[in-house]
């Protein structure tokens, strides 16, 4: 996967498909993206876990992939996955600070949280987290 996604992320891509998607994508979709950009942006990341994490995140900018994006409902099923595996290779690095930064920017963006639909994503990915 790094090989063919990694080269579509860069950070302002990733700031304009959040803007204009995130209402769509929802809560999970965006917490989870959050949460991989701040533990890419960490210092105590190595170099294949920042290829990893860009690989996801370019597959989410990506606006041809399996299901398309502006598709109603599913849109971001495809994109979630794709996360959701990425979370799970590096849910053991994330930590207490990473998960806040995530949940403050999700109230900035959505003012309220919901609370039980990203403890779901937390329990999805694993132990580790």
């Amino acid at each position: 996967m790094e090989e063919n996604y990694s080269k579509h992320y860069n950070e302002k891509s990733l700031w304009e498909k959040l803007k204009e998607f995130s209402k769509k994508a929802g809560q999970k979709v965006v917490y989870a993206v959050l949460l991989l950009y701040y533990l890419m942006t960490s210092k105590n990341i190595s170099l294949a876990t920042k290829a990893s994490i860009a690989a996801a995140l370019g597959y989410f900018i990506l606006p041809l992939d399996a299901i398309p994006d502006f598709s109603p409902i599913i849109g971001f099923s495809d994109d979630l996955g794709v996360l959701m595996f990425a979370l799970s290779q590096v849910s053991g690095n994330i930590t207490p600070e990473i998960k806040e930064q995530a949940k403050k920017q999700l109230e900035d963006w959505f003012g309220t949280i919901d609370e039980k639909e990203l403890e779901e994503l937390e329990e999805q990915i694993g132990d580790k987290f």
